[in-house]
C-alpha cells in the first residue's frame, strides 16, 4: 500500500510502541489524519511536554520534579521500610489507586520471556542494596515482591527474594486476589487491594 512519507514515518514508530503492530498504527496513523489539524497540534504539544520529564533516581518512576526523585520518593510521611518491587510504571499507578499502601518503591523494569534479570535490572537491584545500607543500616521492614503471578515471574522472584534476603526483615508477595496468568495493572482496586492485604 502506497502512503505518504510522513505517513510511513508515523507509522514505522507507532508499530514501535509495545501492543500496537503495524495495522494498529496504520488504522492510529489514519484516525489521526481524519481528527485534522486540532488534535495534531494537541499530540505535538503533548510529546513536547516529555521532554521535562526524568526518572527517579531513586524508584525509577516518572517525575517532573527539579531535583533527582519524585514525589513518592521525597514523601516523608510514608513508610521507606516497606519497599514494593513492581514490573512497570502502570504496576505502580495500579497499586497507588488502591490507597492501602503506603511505602516506596523499585520498578525493575519489563520481565524478558526467558525469566533471567537483565543487566539494567540487576544494576536497579543493586541500587537498592546500596540505599538500604546508607539509609537503613543494612536492613528494612519488608520488601514486597509485586510481579504479576505466572510461572517465569515467580523465578524471578526467587532471584530477587535471594539477593535481598539480608537486607529485610521479611520479603513477601502479593497474596490471592490475582490469578495465576493475571496482570496487577488490569486488577481491580479491591481485588488489588485484597492481594497487598493478604500478602505472605
Amino acid at each position: 500500500m502506497k502512503v505518504t512519507k510522513g505517513t510511513k514515518k508515523l507509522v514505522d514508530i507507532l508499530s514501535a510502541l509495545p501492543g500496537i503492530g503495524p495495522r494498529q498504527a496504520i488504522r492510529l496513523t489514519f484516525h489521526l489524519i481524519r481528527q485534522g489539524h486540532g488534535i495534531q497540534k494537541e499530540l505535538e504539544d503533548a510529546i513536547k511536554d516529555l521532554g521535562v520529564a526524568k526518572i527517579c533516581s531513586q524508584c525509577f518512576y516518572i517525575h517532573e520534579n527539579p531535583g533527582k526523585l519524585c514525589d513518592i520518593c521525597l514523601d516523608a510521611g510514608r513508610d521507606h521500610t516497606t519497599i514494593a518491587i513492581v514490573e512497570k510504571e502502570t504496576d505502580l499507578i495500579s497499586i497507588e489507586n488502591t490507597g492501602k499502601y503506603r511505602g516506596r518503591y523499585l520498578i525493575i523494569g519489563e520481565l524478558g520471556r526467558g525469566g533471567v534479570l537483565e543487566p539494567d535490572q540487576k544494576l536497579k537491584l543493586k541500587s537498592l542494596k546500596t540505599w538500604i545500607v546508607k539509609n537503613h543500616q543494612g536492613s528494612v521492614r519488608e520488601i514486597i515482591i509485586a510481579l504479576n503471578p505466572n510461572t517465569q515471574n515467580d523465578f524471578v522472584a526467587n532471584q530477587i527474594s535471594n539477593e535481598l534476603r539480608d537486607l529485610a526483615g521479611k520479603i513477601t508477595r502479593l497474596g490471592v486476589g490475582i490469578p495465576s496468568g493475571g496482570e496487577i495493572e488490569f486488577a481491580d482496586d479491591e481485588t488489588l487491594g485484597g492481594a497487598l492485604k493478604g500478602r505472605g
